[in-house]
C-alpha cells in the first residue's frame, strides 16, 4: 500500500495537537513534573500490553513453536520487543523503559508507591479495574489504562496496530521532542527523564515508528477493506491521550495552585 492511507486530516490534527499539547507548559518546576510522572508512568506500563499483543499475533510465543506467516513483520515486532523490555540504561545495564522511567521518578523524587501497588496488585491475581482502584489511581488515568487494555485484549489485530502506531510510535517523537521544548525545567534536574525521552525520540523517529507503519501497511495489504477499521482505532488512540493530557494539565494546575496559597498567606 503506497504512502500512509490512514492518516486523513483529522488524524493529522489530533496527533499535531498532542505534540504542542499546553501539558508540557505547565512542567515548570520539580513538584509539577513530579505530578506529571505519576501520571504518565501508567502510560509507560500498558503501552507493552499492546506491544506484547501484537508479538502474540505476528510471531509464534506458543509450544510447539510455528513458522510466523509474515517473517517480515516478526522480525520487525521482536526488534520493537528486545529495545521496550530490555534496553539499556544510561550506564550500559540492561533495562525495560519502565525501568528507567521509575529509576527517572526516584532521581527526581516522584513517588512510585501507588504504581507500585498497582503491580502488586496484579502480580496477586487481580484484575487491572480491581488493581486501579485499590491503588486509588485518579479516574482519568484508570480509564485511558482501560481503554488501552480493551484494545489489547478485545481489539483485532489491525486494530491494536493502529492504535499502536498512531496513539503511541508515531506521535511520541514529536510529543516529547514538544516536551522538551516547552517544559520550564533545567534537564539537569531530571537527567533519567531527559535519557527516558530522548532515548524515545531516537528509537522511535529512527526505528520503531517506521517498523509499525511497515507492519501496517503489510496488514492492510492484505485487508483492503479494513481502512476504515484502522482510521477508526486510531482516531480512538489518539482522542484517548488527548483526554489524559487535557486532565493531566488540569491536574497539574491544581497543584501549582495550592503550591502558591502558602507563599501568598506567608506574604
Amino acid at each position: 500500500m503506497e504512502g500512509d492511507a490512514v492518516l486523513t486530516p483529522q488524524i493529522a490534527r489530533l496527533r499535531a495537537g498532542l505534540e504542542t499539547h499546553g501539558v508540557f507548559g505547565e512542567l515548570r518546576d520539580i513538584q509539577a513534573l513530579r505530578a506529571f510522572m505519576q501520571v504518565h508512568v501508567f502510560a509507560v506500563w500498558d503501552f507493552m500490553s499492546l506491544v506484547k499483543r501484537l508479538q502474540q499475533d505476528l510471531t509464534c510465543v506458543r509450544l510447539p513453536w510455528m513458522p510466523p506467516a509474515d517473517p517480515a513483520s516478526a522480525r520487525l515486532i521482536n526488534d520493537i520487543v528486545l529495545a521496550e523490555e530490555s534496553d539499556v540504561d544510561a550506564e550500559g545495564r540492561p533495562a525495560s523503559h519502565l525501568d528507567l522511567y521509575l529509576k527517572a521518578m526516584e532521581d527526581v523524587g516522584a513517588p512510585t508507591r501507588a504504581f507500585r501497588h498497582f503491580l502488586d496488585l496484579l502480580r496477586q491475581g487481580h484484575g487491572h479495574e480491581e488493581a486501579l482502584a485499590e491503588a486509588n489511581v485518579p479516574d482519568f488515568v484508570a480509564e485511558f489504562v482501560c481503554d488501552t487494555l480493551r484494545t489489547a485484549t478485545g481489539g483485532t489485530t489491525l486494530q491494536v496496530m493502529a492504535s499502536f502506531l498512531y496513539g503511541r510510535e508515531n506521535v511520541i517523537p514529536g510529543m516529547f521532542q514538544g516536551l522538551l521544548d516547552r517544559w520550564g525545567l533545567d534537564t539537569l534536574q531530571a537527567p533519567g527523564f531527559v535519557y527516558y525521552l530522548e532515548r524515545h525520540i531516537e528509537l522511535d523517529a529512527d526505528e520503531h515508528g517506521p517498523a509499525a507503519s511497515r507492519m501496517l501497511a503489510s496488514l492492510l495489504g492484505r485487508q483492503r477493506d479494513g481502512l476504515k477499521v484502522a482510521r477508526d482505532a486510531a482516531r480512538q488512540a489518539l482522542n484517548a491521550r488527548h483526554r489524559l493530557w487535557d486532565c493531566t494539565a488540569a491536574q497539574l494546575r491544581q497543584v501549582a495552585t495550592m503550591a502558591a496559597e502558602p507563599e501568598a498567606a506567608t506574604a
